[in-house]
C-alpha cells in the first residue's frame, strides 16, 4: 500500500468496470468513495448471472481481440493487460474457483453473480471503500465539483481529487443504465457517438396468426447467415421477430445494415446438421395424402414453428431439391432493432478520441471513463464482462499515476 497517496476519489456507478477501479485504487491506499443511483450496487452484473454468468471466455487472446468493434488500440491493449486468465485468478482469489464449459466460455463454479459479489464487496469494504446508494450524478460545477443529489434532496457540491465515471451504456435502463450522462458530457463538449442497441433481437413483419400461435418458441441448433457470416446455435421467436444467441452474434452487422438499407435478410438454415444432399433424399419419397406439415415433421424432424415459420416466409416448394435448399437456407426479413431498453448492452458511447491511454478526458483533466461508457461493442460469450473488468483496471492505474503526479 502506498502511504504516500492520501487522496480522495469518488466513482460514479458501482457496476465491474467502478468497483475493479476502486478496488485497483484502494488498494494502493487512496480513499475511495462510490456513488451509484440505485439502491443497490451491479445490479446489471446480477442480472447477467441469472442464467449462469459467463464472465470470459478461454478462445487464445488474438482471436479473442478480434470480437471488439471498433477495433480500438486503447480497448485492446487493455484487454491484453488484463486478460480472461488474469480475471479467473481475480476471482479465484475471491474464492470463487471458475471452469471452462463446453463452449469456450468461461463460469463461476457457482454458475452465479451473488456469491462473487458478496466476497468483493467484502474485500472492498475491507480496503476502507465507501459506496453510497440512492445517489444520482448531474454533472459539474463551475469550479470542476461533482454535482450528487441524493434521493430527492437538493443538489450538493463535492470536490474530489480525481473522479471515474462508470455509468454504463444504455441498456437495461431499470436496473441504472439509462444514458442520461450523455447529455451531461455534450454540454462540456466530449464527443458522444449515439447509443444503439447491441446483442438484441429484430423485429419481422410476421402474421398475428403466427405470432399469436408460435411466441416464444425455441429454435434449436439452427445456423444464421448474413452475408459471409454464420452462425450456429438457437434463437428465439416471439410476437416481434426474433432473437438468441446466434442473433446476437450478427446483431451489429445487422443493425448497421438496416440502418444503411432500411432492411437486413438472414437466411436460416433449420436442419443444421443434416447436409443438403441428406435432407433432399428425406424428401425424395411419395407424400401420399398427408399434409405438408405432417410429410415435413416425419420426414425430416421439424418441430411445428419451424414448418409455420416455412410457411410464413412464402410458398412452400414442393420439388425435393428445391424444398431441402428452402429448409437450408430460409430467407427472413428484419425491419428493426429492438429498442435499447431490451437490449443486452448497448454500441456507442464517449469516443476514445476523448481520452488518453490513461483513460482520462483530454477536456476535462482528474476526470476519467470506463466500462459500457465508452464507444465499443462485442458480442455475447464473456467479451463484454472482460473489456468492463479490464478498461475498469486501466482507468484505476490511470488515476493512480495522475495522482501521483498531481
Amino acid at each position: 500500500m502506498d502511504k504516500s497517496l492520501t487522496k480522495r476519489v469518488a466513482i460514479i456507478g458501482a457496476g465491474p468496470a467502478g468497483l475493479f477501479a476502486a478496488q485497483t485504487l484502494a488498494e494502493a491506499g487512496v480513499s475511495v468513495s462510490i456513488f451509484d443511483q440505485r439502491p443497490s450496487p451491479a445490479r446489471k452484473f446480477l442480472m447477467a448471472g441469472l442464467g449462469g454468468l459467463n464472465l470470459t471466455h478461454s478462445e487464445d487472446l488474438e482471436v479473442f481481440l478480434t470480437r471488439y468493434r471498433p477495433a480500438n488500440d486503447t480497448l485492446l491493449n487493455s484487454v491484453r493487460a488484463f486478460p480472461p486468465a488474469a480475471l479467473r485468478e481475480w476471482c479465484e482469489g475471491l474464492g470463487e474457483t471458475t471452469f471452462v464449459g463446453s463452449s469456450g466460455r468461461v463460469f463461476p463454479d457457482s454458475f452465479k453473480t451473488s456469491p462473487l459479489l458478496r466476497s468483493w464487496l467484502k474485500h472492498l469494504g475491507g480496503l476502507g471503500v465507501t459506496l453510497s446508494s440512492g445517489v444520482r450524478w448531474q454533472g459539474f460545477d463551475e469550479a470542476g465539483a461533482l454535482l450528487l443529489q441524493r434521493g430527492s434532496d437538493g443538489v450538493e457540491a463535492q470536490g474530489f481529487d480525481a473522479v471515474l465515471l462508470a455509468l454504463g451504456g444504455g441498456s437495461w435502463a431499470k436496473l441504472g443504465s439509462d444514458g442520461s450522462w450523455v447529455s451531461l458530457l455534450r454540454e462540456k463538449q466530449i464527443e458522444v457517438e449515439e447509443l444503439l442497441p447491441a446483442n438484441c433481437g429484430f423485429k419481422v413483419a410476421f402474421s398475428d396468426h403466427f405470432k399469436e400461435r408460435h411466441k416464444g418458441t425455441p429454435l434449436k441448433k439452427v445456423a444464421v447467415s448474413h452475408g459471409d457470416q454464420r452462425v450456429i446455435g438457437d434463437a428465439m421467436l416471439d410476437a416481434n421477430g426474433i432473437e438468441g444467441g446466434v442473433i446476437y452474434a450478427l446483431s451489429a452487422d445487422l443493425r448497421d445494415a438496416i440502418t444503411a438499407n432500411g432492411t437486413a435478410r438472414i437466411e436460416i438454415d433449420l436442419k443444421s446438421d443434416v447436409s443438403l444432399e441428406k435432407l433432399t433424399a428425406k424428401l425424395d419419397r411419395p407424400r401420399g395424402k398427408q399434409s405438408m406439415s405432417n410429410f415435413l415433421r416425419k420426414a425430416t424432424g421439424l418441430p411445428a414453428a419451424a414448418i409455420a415459420l416455412l410457411r410464413e416466409a412464402g410458398p412452400i416448394p414442393t420439388e425435393p431439391g428445391a424444398l431441402a435448399s428452402y429448409i437450408k437456407a430460409l430467407p427472413l426479413t428484419l425491419t428493426a432493432p429492438r429498442s435499447i431498453e431490451r437490449a443486452i448492452s448497448s454500441a456507442g458511447g464517449v469516443s476514445f478520441s476523448e481520452i488518453g491511454e490513461d483513460y482520462m478526458l483530454a477536456k476535462l483533466p482528474g476526470v476519467f471513463v470506463a466500462g459500457e461508457m465508452l464507444n465499443w461493442e462485442a458480442p455475447t460469450g464473456g467479451y463484454l464482462l472482460q473489456a468492463v473488468f479490464a478498461t475498469g483496471r486501466s482507468a484505476g492505474l490511470g488515476m493512480l499515476e495522475y495522482l501521483r503526479e498531481k
